[in-house]
Protein backbone atom coordinates (compact mmCIF):
# COMPACT_ATOMS: atom_id res chain seq x y z
CA UNK A 1 0.00 0.00 0.00
CA UNK A 2 1.22 3.49 -0.85
CA UNK A 3 0.64 5.43 2.37
CA UNK A 4 1.13 8.89 0.88
CA UNK A 5 1.71 10.70 -2.41
CA UNK A 6 4.00 13.66 -3.08
CA UNK A 7 6.64 14.54 -0.49
CA UNK A 8 5.26 15.48 2.95
CA UNK A 9 6.68 18.63 4.54
CA UNK A 10 8.47 16.74 7.31
CA UNK A 11 10.60 14.70 4.90
CA UNK A 12 11.77 17.83 3.10
CA UNK A 13 12.33 19.75 6.34
CA UNK A 14 14.09 17.00 8.30
CA UNK A 15 15.60 14.77 5.62
CA UNK A 16 17.34 11.53 6.59
CA UNK A 17 17.84 11.83 10.33
CA UNK A 18 19.38 8.44 11.21
CA UNK A 19 20.25 5.43 9.07
CA UNK A 20 19.78 1.78 9.97
CA UNK A 21 20.91 -1.31 8.10
CA UNK A 22 18.66 -4.05 6.82
CA UNK A 23 18.64 -7.41 8.58
CA UNK A 24 21.56 -9.54 7.33
CA UNK A 25 21.14 -12.72 9.36
CA UNK A 26 18.57 -14.74 11.30
CA UNK A 27 18.19 -13.65 14.94
CA UNK A 28 16.36 -14.38 18.17
CA UNK A 29 14.72 -11.69 20.32
CA UNK A 30 12.27 -11.33 23.20
CA UNK A 31 10.12 -8.68 21.53
CA UNK A 32 9.77 -8.11 17.79
CA UNK A 33 8.05 -4.93 16.64
CA UNK A 34 6.81 -4.60 13.07
CA UNK A 35 6.72 -0.91 12.19
CA UNK A 36 9.29 1.78 12.96
CA UNK A 37 6.91 4.71 12.81
CA UNK A 38 5.68 6.70 15.80
CA UNK A 39 3.58 3.76 17.12
CA UNK A 40 6.42 1.25 17.00
CA UNK A 41 8.91 3.78 18.37
CA UNK A 42 6.70 4.60 21.37
CA UNK A 43 6.13 0.89 22.08
CA UNK A 44 9.88 0.18 21.94
CA UNK A 45 10.63 3.21 24.10
CA UNK A 46 8.11 2.09 26.74
CA UNK A 47 9.77 -1.35 26.98
CA UNK A 48 13.41 -0.30 26.61
CA UNK A 49 14.36 -0.63 30.29
CA UNK A 50 12.47 -3.81 31.22
CA UNK A 51 15.25 -6.36 30.67
CA UNK A 52 13.82 -7.70 27.43
CA UNK A 53 15.63 -7.68 24.08
CA UNK A 54 13.75 -5.65 21.45
CA UNK A 55 14.05 -5.77 17.67
CA UNK A 56 12.24 -3.15 15.56
CA UNK A 57 11.70 -3.92 11.87
CA UNK A 58 10.41 -1.76 9.05
CA UNK A 59 9.95 -2.41 5.35
CA UNK A 60 10.97 1.20 4.69
CA UNK A 61 13.24 3.55 6.59
CA UNK A 62 12.03 4.45 10.11
CA UNK A 63 9.33 7.09 10.17
CA UNK A 64 8.84 7.06 6.41
CA UNK A 65 5.41 5.42 6.36
CA UNK A 66 2.31 7.22 7.61
CA UNK A 67 4.35 9.01 10.29
CA UNK A 68 6.06 11.12 7.62
CA UNK A 69 2.66 12.24 6.36
CA UNK A 70 1.18 12.94 9.81
CA UNK A 71 -0.04 16.44 10.56
CA UNK A 72 0.58 15.82 14.30
CA UNK A 73 -2.65 17.53 15.32
CA UNK A 74 -2.56 16.53 19.00
CA UNK A 75 -5.97 16.72 20.62
CA UNK A 76 -7.79 14.80 23.31
CA UNK A 77 -10.99 15.26 21.29
CA UNK A 78 -11.39 12.31 18.97
CA UNK A 79 -13.24 12.34 15.65
CA UNK A 80 -16.40 11.12 17.37
CA UNK A 81 -17.84 13.83 19.69
CA UNK A 82 -18.16 12.86 23.34
CA UNK A 83 -21.95 13.21 23.12
CA UNK A 84 -21.97 10.66 20.27
CA UNK A 85 -19.26 8.37 21.63
CA UNK A 86 -21.27 7.68 24.79
CA UNK A 87 -23.97 6.16 22.56
CA UNK A 88 -21.40 3.63 21.31
CA UNK A 89 -19.50 2.74 24.49
CA UNK A 90 -21.43 4.29 27.39
CA UNK A 91 -20.73 7.60 29.08
CA UNK A 92 -18.14 6.30 31.55
CA UNK A 93 -16.00 4.70 28.83
CA UNK A 94 -16.45 7.65 26.50
CA UNK A 95 -15.24 10.10 29.16
CA UNK A 96 -12.37 7.78 30.06
CA UNK A 97 -11.31 7.65 26.39
CA UNK A 98 -11.22 11.44 26.22
CA UNK A 99 -9.31 11.67 29.51
CA UNK A 100 -6.75 9.11 28.35
CA UNK A 101 -6.16 11.12 25.19
CA UNK A 102 -5.72 14.27 27.27
CA UNK A 103 -3.30 12.49 29.58
CA UNK A 104 -1.40 11.16 26.55
CA UNK A 105 -0.70 14.70 25.37
CA UNK A 106 1.03 15.47 28.66
CA UNK A 107 2.77 12.08 28.67
CA UNK A 108 4.22 12.96 25.27
CA UNK A 109 5.26 16.33 26.65
CA UNK A 110 7.04 14.58 29.54
CA UNK A 111 8.80 12.16 27.17
CA UNK A 112 9.98 15.04 24.99
CA UNK A 113 11.35 16.85 28.03
CA UNK A 114 13.35 13.78 29.12
CA UNK A 115 15.10 13.39 25.78
CA UNK A 116 18.62 14.79 25.43
CA UNK A 117 18.54 17.40 24.14
CA UNK A 118 14.94 18.06 25.13
CA UNK A 119 12.64 17.59 22.15
CA UNK A 120 10.60 20.53 20.84
CA UNK A 121 7.02 20.16 22.08
CA UNK A 122 4.35 22.82 22.63
CA UNK A 123 1.06 22.74 24.50
CA UNK A 124 -1.52 24.60 22.42
CA UNK A 125 -5.21 25.38 22.90
CA UNK A 126 -7.66 23.75 20.50
CA UNK A 127 -10.60 25.61 18.94
CA UNK A 128 -13.52 23.52 17.70
CA UNK A 129 -15.92 25.81 15.87
CA UNK A 130 -19.43 25.29 14.51
CA UNK A 131 -19.32 25.19 10.72
CA UNK A 132 -22.97 26.22 10.46
CA UNK A 133 -25.59 27.81 12.72
CA UNK A 134 -27.44 24.50 12.75
CA UNK A 135 -24.40 22.90 14.47
CA UNK A 136 -24.38 25.33 17.40
CA UNK A 137 -26.91 23.49 19.55
CA UNK A 138 -25.10 20.15 19.36
CA UNK A 139 -21.74 21.82 19.93
CA UNK A 140 -23.08 23.50 23.07
CA UNK A 141 -24.27 20.10 24.34
CA UNK A 142 -20.75 18.83 23.72
CA UNK A 143 -19.34 21.76 25.69
CA UNK A 144 -21.68 21.11 28.62
CA UNK A 145 -20.82 17.40 28.77
CA UNK A 146 -17.08 18.04 28.65
CA UNK A 147 -17.28 20.76 31.28
CA UNK A 148 -19.41 18.56 33.54
CA UNK A 149 -16.65 15.93 33.37
CA UNK A 150 -13.84 18.27 34.35
CA UNK A 151 -12.35 19.23 30.98
CA UNK A 152 -10.84 22.72 30.78
CA UNK A 153 -13.09 24.27 28.14
CA UNK A 154 -14.63 27.68 27.43
CA UNK A 155 -17.62 28.56 25.29
CA UNK A 156 -17.06 31.26 22.68
CA UNK A 157 -19.76 33.18 20.86
CA UNK A 158 -19.32 34.66 17.39
CA UNK A 159 -17.93 37.97 18.64
CA UNK A 160 -15.33 36.18 20.80
CA UNK A 161 -14.12 34.14 17.82
CA UNK A 162 -13.84 37.23 15.64
CA UNK A 163 -11.88 39.08 18.31
CA UNK A 164 -9.48 36.24 19.16
CA UNK A 165 -9.12 34.47 15.82
CA UNK A 166 -10.20 36.95 13.18
CA UNK A 167 -12.84 34.85 11.43
CA UNK A 168 -16.59 34.34 11.52
CA UNK A 169 -18.21 31.28 13.07
CA UNK A 170 -21.48 30.89 15.02
CA UNK A 171 -19.80 29.51 18.17
CA UNK A 172 -16.89 27.38 19.35
CA UNK A 173 -15.37 25.35 22.18
CA UNK A 174 -11.90 26.50 23.22
CA UNK A 175 -10.02 23.66 24.94
CA UNK A 176 -6.86 24.32 26.95
CA UNK A 177 -5.30 20.92 26.27
CA UNK A 178 -3.76 20.39 22.85
CA UNK A 179 -0.26 20.01 21.52
CA UNK A 180 2.06 20.06 18.53
CA UNK A 181 5.29 18.31 17.60
CA UNK A 182 7.20 16.91 14.65
CA UNK A 183 6.19 13.22 14.71
CA UNK A 184 8.86 12.21 12.19
CA UNK A 185 11.69 13.74 14.21
CA UNK A 186 10.30 12.39 17.48
CA UNK A 187 10.20 8.88 16.02
CA UNK A 188 13.91 9.08 15.25
CA UNK A 189 14.70 10.55 18.67
CA UNK A 190 12.87 7.69 20.42
CA UNK A 191 14.52 5.02 18.29
CA UNK A 192 17.94 6.49 19.02
CA UNK A 193 17.29 6.09 22.76
CA UNK A 194 16.11 2.52 22.16
CA UNK A 195 19.24 1.71 20.16
CA UNK A 196 21.52 3.21 22.83
CA UNK A 197 19.94 0.80 25.33
CA UNK A 198 21.32 -2.09 23.25
CA UNK A 199 18.23 -2.93 21.21
CA UNK A 200 18.22 -3.46 17.46
CA UNK A 201 16.52 -1.52 14.65
CA UNK A 202 16.45 -2.65 11.03
CA UNK A 203 15.20 -0.80 7.97
CA UNK A 204 14.37 -2.16 4.48
CA UNK A 205 13.31 -5.45 6.08
CA UNK A 206 9.92 -6.67 4.93
CA UNK A 207 8.16 -9.47 6.80
CA UNK A 208 6.77 -11.99 4.31
CA UNK A 209 5.27 -14.49 6.74
CA UNK A 210 4.34 -14.80 10.42
CA UNK A 211 4.06 -18.28 11.99
CA UNK A 212 2.71 -18.75 15.52
CA UNK A 213 4.04 -21.74 17.43
CA UNK A 214 3.49 -22.84 21.02
CA UNK A 215 5.88 -20.45 22.73
CA UNK A 216 7.59 -18.64 19.87
CA UNK A 217 6.65 -16.55 16.87
CA UNK A 218 8.65 -16.92 13.67
CA UNK A 219 8.90 -13.98 11.28
CA UNK A 220 10.30 -14.66 7.83
CA UNK A 221 11.63 -11.85 5.63
CA UNK A 222 11.50 -11.54 1.84
CA UNK A 223 15.07 -12.83 1.67
CA UNK A 224 14.28 -15.89 3.81
CA UNK A 225 15.87 -14.68 7.04
CA UNK A 226 14.11 -15.64 10.29
CA UNK A 227 13.39 -13.63 13.43
CA UNK A 228 12.36 -15.81 16.36
CA UNK A 229 10.48 -13.90 19.07
CA UNK A 230 8.62 -14.59 22.30
CA UNK A 231 6.22 -11.69 21.75
CA UNK A 232 5.24 -9.65 18.71
CA UNK A 233 3.92 -6.09 18.48
CA UNK A 234 2.32 -5.13 15.18
CA UNK A 235 2.47 -1.37 14.78
CA UNK A 236 2.39 -1.05 11.01
CA UNK A 237 -0.54 1.36 10.84
CA UNK A 238 -2.94 0.84 7.95
CA UNK A 239 -0.78 -1.94 6.52
CA UNK A 240 -1.49 -3.97 9.68
CA UNK A 241 -5.06 -4.63 8.55
CA UNK A 242 -3.83 -7.63 6.54
CA UNK A 243 -2.91 -9.42 9.78
CA UNK A 244 -6.47 -9.25 11.15
CA UNK A 245 -9.03 -11.80 9.88
CA UNK A 246 -11.98 -9.39 10.02
CA UNK A 247 -12.71 -5.86 8.94
CA UNK A 248 -12.14 -3.26 11.66
CA UNK A 249 -11.62 -0.06 9.67
CA UNK A 250 -12.18 1.66 6.36
CA UNK A 251 -9.21 3.36 4.70
CA UNK A 252 -9.84 6.84 3.33
CA UNK A 253 -7.62 9.46 1.72
CA UNK A 254 -6.79 12.77 3.37
CA UNK A 255 -5.00 15.83 2.05
CA UNK A 256 -2.69 18.39 3.59
CA UNK A 257 -0.47 21.31 2.74
CA UNK A 258 2.05 23.58 4.41
CA UNK A 259 2.08 27.21 3.35
CA UNK A 260 4.88 29.56 2.55
CA UNK A 261 6.11 31.54 5.57
CA UNK A 262 3.74 34.31 6.67
CA UNK A 263 4.38 37.47 8.74
CA UNK A 264 3.77 37.18 12.48
CA UNK A 265 0.96 39.76 12.36
CA UNK A 266 -1.29 37.16 10.70
CA UNK A 267 -1.05 34.59 13.50
CA UNK A 268 -4.02 33.98 15.78
CA UNK A 269 -4.73 33.39 19.48
CA UNK A 270 -1.82 31.45 21.05
CA UNK A 271 -1.23 29.58 17.78
CA UNK A 272 -4.21 27.40 18.61
CA UNK A 273 -5.14 24.25 16.73
CA UNK A 274 -8.34 25.01 14.79
CA UNK A 275 -10.92 22.59 13.40
CA UNK A 276 -14.59 22.54 12.55
CA UNK A 277 -17.73 20.47 13.10
CA UNK A 278 -18.36 19.67 9.41
CA UNK A 279 -17.60 16.13 8.27
CA UNK A 280 -15.11 15.79 6.70
CA UNK A 281 -13.63 18.73 8.58
CA UNK A 282 -10.97 21.26 7.70
CA UNK A 283 -8.25 21.88 10.27
CA UNK A 284 -5.20 24.08 10.54
CA UNK A 285 -2.33 25.00 12.85
CA UNK A 286 0.99 26.82 12.84
CA UNK A 287 4.21 24.91 12.13
CA UNK A 288 7.77 26.20 12.43
CA UNK A 289 6.43 29.43 13.96
CA UNK A 290 5.55 31.03 10.62
CA UNK A 291 3.87 28.49 8.33
CA UNK A 292 0.30 27.24 8.27
CA UNK A 293 -0.45 23.54 8.07
CA UNK A 294 -3.86 22.98 6.55
CA UNK A 295 -5.66 19.67 6.08
CA UNK A 296 -8.93 17.98 5.26
CA UNK A 297 -11.16 17.46 2.19
CA UNK A 298 -11.01 13.70 2.80
CA UNK A 299 -12.24 11.08 0.35
CA UNK A 300 -14.10 8.05 1.71
CA UNK A 301 -11.86 5.74 -0.33
CA UNK A 302 -8.13 5.27 -0.90
CA UNK A 303 -6.39 4.50 -4.19
CA UNK A 304 -3.09 2.67 -4.20
CA UNK A 305 -1.70 5.67 -6.08
CA UNK A 306 -3.35 9.08 -5.80
CA UNK A 307 -2.77 11.02 -9.04
CA UNK A 308 -1.04 14.39 -8.96
CA UNK A 309 -4.03 16.07 -10.56
CA UNK A 310 -6.23 15.05 -7.60
CA UNK A 311 -3.74 16.34 -5.04
CA UNK A 312 -3.54 19.64 -6.92
CA UNK A 313 -7.33 19.89 -7.01
CA UNK A 314 -7.64 19.14 -3.29
CA UNK A 315 -4.87 21.65 -2.53
CA UNK A 316 -6.83 24.32 -4.39
CA UNK A 317 -9.98 23.37 -2.48
CA UNK A 318 -8.19 23.62 0.87
CA UNK A 319 -6.70 27.00 -0.01
CA UNK A 320 -10.09 28.28 -1.13
CA UNK A 321 -11.84 27.10 2.04
CA UNK A 322 -9.14 28.60 4.24
CA UNK A 323 -9.20 31.91 2.37
CA UNK A 324 -12.98 32.07 2.72
CA UNK A 325 -12.61 31.56 6.46
CA UNK A 326 -9.44 33.55 7.20
CA UNK A 327 -9.88 36.34 4.68
CA UNK A 328 -7.17 38.52 6.19
CA UNK A 329 -4.37 35.97 5.74
CA UNK A 330 -2.64 35.69 2.36
CA UNK A 331 -1.73 32.02 1.93
CA UNK A 332 0.17 30.10 -0.75
CA UNK A 333 0.92 26.38 -0.69
CA UNK A 334 4.60 25.47 -0.48
CA UNK A 335 4.22 21.70 0.11
CA UNK A 336 1.19 19.46 -0.44
CA UNK A 337 0.54 15.74 -0.11
CA UNK A 338 -2.08 13.05 0.34
CA UNK A 339 -2.12 10.17 2.78
CA UNK A 340 -4.06 7.12 3.90
CA UNK A 341 -6.44 7.61 6.81
CA UNK A 342 -8.30 4.80 8.59
CA UNK A 343 -11.73 5.23 10.16
CA UNK A 344 -13.23 2.92 12.80
CA UNK A 345 -16.89 2.52 13.68
CA UNK A 346 -16.60 4.59 16.89
CA UNK A 347 -13.49 6.68 16.24
CA UNK A 348 -11.47 4.70 18.80
CA UNK A 349 -8.25 2.79 18.13
CA UNK A 350 -7.71 -0.96 18.30
CA UNK A 351 -5.16 -1.94 20.92
CA UNK A 352 -4.43 -5.41 22.26
CA UNK A 353 -4.62 -9.05 21.22
CA UNK A 354 -6.83 -11.29 19.09
CA UNK A 355 -7.37 -15.02 19.56
CA UNK A 356 -6.11 -15.87 16.08
CA UNK A 357 -2.59 -14.51 16.78
CA UNK A 358 -1.30 -15.66 20.19
CA UNK A 359 1.45 -13.68 21.93
CA UNK A 360 0.81 -10.82 19.52
CA UNK A 361 -0.32 -7.28 20.34
CA UNK A 362 -1.65 -4.65 17.97
CA UNK A 363 -1.05 -0.92 18.32
CA UNK A 364 -3.45 0.50 15.75
CA UNK A 365 -4.02 4.19 16.43
CA UNK A 366 -6.56 4.80 13.69
CA UNK A 367 -8.41 8.10 13.32
CA UNK A 368 -7.40 11.70 13.79
CA UNK A 369 -5.69 11.01 17.13
CA UNK A 370 -3.11 8.54 15.89
CA UNK A 371 -0.22 9.87 17.96
CA UNK A 372 -2.09 10.13 21.26
CA UNK A 373 -3.62 6.70 20.62
CA UNK A 374 -0.10 5.36 20.03
CA UNK A 375 1.06 6.72 23.37
CA UNK A 376 -1.88 4.99 25.07
CA UNK A 377 -1.15 1.75 23.18
CA UNK A 378 2.49 1.75 24.30
CA UNK A 379 1.44 1.68 27.96
CA UNK A 380 -1.34 -0.91 27.54
CA UNK A 381 0.89 -3.28 25.55
CA UNK A 382 3.85 -2.82 27.89
CA UNK A 383 1.67 -3.82 30.84
CA UNK A 384 0.29 -6.83 28.94
CA UNK A 385 3.78 -8.08 28.07
CA UNK A 386 4.95 -7.60 31.68
CA UNK A 387 1.80 -9.31 33.01
CA UNK A 388 0.62 -6.17 34.76
CA UNK A 389 -3.04 -5.25 35.06
CA UNK A 390 -4.12 -2.20 33.09
CA UNK A 391 -7.64 -0.85 33.71
CA UNK A 392 -7.86 0.42 30.12
CA UNK A 393 -7.14 -2.84 28.31
CA UNK A 394 -10.74 -3.60 27.36
CA UNK A 395 -11.57 -0.06 26.36
CA UNK A 396 -9.89 -0.32 22.97
CA UNK A 397 -10.06 -4.09 22.52
CA UNK A 398 -11.18 -5.96 19.42
CA UNK A 399 -14.32 -7.33 21.08
CA UNK A 400 -15.93 -4.03 22.00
Amino acid sequence: MELYAHHPYWLIKDGIVNSYTSLDGSISTDIAIIGAGISGALAAYALRNDGLSITVLDRRHPGMGSTAASTAFLQYEIDTPLTKLREYVGEANAVKSYRLCRDAIYELAAICKKLHPAFDFHIRPSLHYASFKSHKKDLYREYQLRRANGFDVNWLEAEDIQHMFGFDAPAAILSADGGELDAYLLTHALLKVVERRGHRIFSNTNIRDIAHKKRRITLTTDSGLVISAKKLIIAGGYESLKYIPRKIADVHSTYALVSEAIPEKYLWHRNSLVWETANPYMYFRIVNKDRILLGGKDDDFHHSRIPDVRIKAKTSMLLHSFSQKMKRIPIKADFSWAGAFAVTKDGLPYIGAIRERPNTYFALGYGGNGITFSAIAAQIIRDAILNKKNPNTGLFGFNR
